[in-house]
């Protein structure tokens, strides 16, 4: 039966631990050179930060004219469609004026058609002083022939002469006025007349403002803001409320100034929002640099100049753009904060390049109708002011017809927007 000894204790102790001490230090070495790897392939080409927020656009609906609220159509938190209505106003003076513009512009119709009808009068009255200038003529020139034998007495030779003056002084006359008259309708027809445009343009005018007292939502979104009351006399320009496209959001990351060097336009960028977690991620493009840093633009700058002066390191926003189906599966709010990670491995390019784009970014189409409508109204009353339509058996019952059915129709497309 063998006994151990104290030295052999020692020894075995010893080596136990340099073996422990050899596998730590292997550890150690393997997860040195594994964060190496990872950070000579990953982590040097990557630039994140926690200071993101979710921004987007803020469709203000401000009226273009003034007028009492008479009816809401939609509050705070609910959706929209483009073209729906919001606000109306009340629209008892804004179809005074159009009555009374729309009466003008009839009136003025009918006045510039009897220029025309008057310049063929006129010309009808030139064509007779020239016929009885032409026949006093004659008369002078027989009794001229006859006074030679004395057929014709001096006093009635006299009176031949004294006629063709005053058919000559007919005849200048009835030219100059029909001169006169010409002068305001050459070169016109009785739409392109400048009394019946002016008058149009007006009814157009006065169309617009009775249009302008229904307020659409210009986008589809979400209601926000709203600030208007029943009963409330608002102004051009007033805010009224807000609509949130929030399917046009777009996230503004605050990278630190040695983080910028690297990055470029079109970077892929991954972000986690605060709202979901970790679980869900986005992916997005580096879509372009802010001009300045958050200071330079905030409502006091800072003053460094003063003398008391402490370096600050200053942030850039960054803006990225996000997939718009991932935002349509998982919508975001403005405001809510983003951590956003950039892979900056690919950095060929300037780095602050010349975005210009020629396409428009944001349009709207809900205020087209209202144009169309006003140009609609203004050839229905010129159609049933002017003759010639009249006589083609197109009435004023008949454009009003024309007219409400180009209404509806711009109704209906509204309703099928709205829907």
């Amino acid at each position: 039966m063998g006994t151990e000894t104290p030295a052999s204790n020692s020894s075995s102790l010893k080596s136990r631990r340099k073996l422990w001490l050899a596998i730590a230090t292997g550890v150690f070495v393997v997860v040195g050179a594994a964060y190496g790897a990872y950070w000579a392939k990953v982590l040097r080409y990557s630039q994140s930060t926690d200071d993101a927020y979710v921004n987007g656009n803020v469709v203000q609906i401000t009226p273009q004219i003034s007028g009492t609220v008479v009816s809401i159509g939609a509050d705070d938190t609910q959706f929209v469609k483009a073209g729906q209505q919001l606000v109306r106003l009340d629209q008892a003076d804004a179809k005074v004026a159009l009555d009374q513009a729309e009466a003008q512009l009839a009136k003025t119709v009918r006045e510039v058609r009897n220029l025309f009808a008057t310049t063929a009068q006129l010309q009808a009255s030139v064509e007779v002083r020239q016929t009885d200038l032409a026949t006093a003529q004659n008369d002078l020139e027989r009794r001229a022939q006859l006074g030679k034998s004395g057929a014709v007495s001096g006093e009635e030779l006299q009176h031949a002469r004294e006629a063709v003056k005053a058919a000559q002084s007919a005849l200048s006359a009835a030219q100059q006025q029909l001169v006169a008259n010409r002068a305001r309708i050459d070169h016109t027809t009785l739409e392109d007349h400048p009394d019946v445009r002016n008058a149009a343009s007006a009814v157009r005018n006065a169309y617009l403002n009775y249009a302008r007292t229904v307020l659409p939502a210009p986008v589809s979104g979400y209601v926000a803001r709203r600030n208007v009351q029943l009963g409330q006399r608002v102004g051009p320009g007033a805010m009224l409320m807000a609509v949130v496209p929030l399917d046009q959001v777009w996230v503004d990351a605050n990278f630190k100034e040695p983080q910028l060097a690297g990055m470029r336009v079109g970077q892929p960028v991954t972000l986690t929002a605060d709202l979901y977690g970790n679980s869900i991620r986005y992916h997005g493009k580096v879509a372009g640099f802010g001009a300045g840093t958050g200071s330079a633009f905030s409502l006091l700058p800072a003053q460094n100049a003063t003398g008391n002066w402490i370096k600050i390191v200053q942030r850039v926003p960054v803006r990225i753009a996000l997939d718009p189906h991932e935002l349509a599966a998982n919508p975001l709010q403005i405001g809510l904060t983003m951590k956003a990670e950039v892979n900056v491995h690919n950095d060929s390019g300037v780095r602050l390049p010349q975005l210009a784009s020629n396409n428009v970014a944001y349009s709207t189409d809900v205020f087209h109708s209202t144009d169309e409508s006003a140009d609609a109204r203004v050839q229905a009353i010129i159609a049933a002011n002017d003759s010639a339509s009249s006589d083609k058996g197109v009435g004023r019952r008949d454009a009003e017809r024309k007219l409400a059915s180009a209404a509806a129709a711009s109704s209906d497309d509204r309703l099928a927007s709205a829907r």
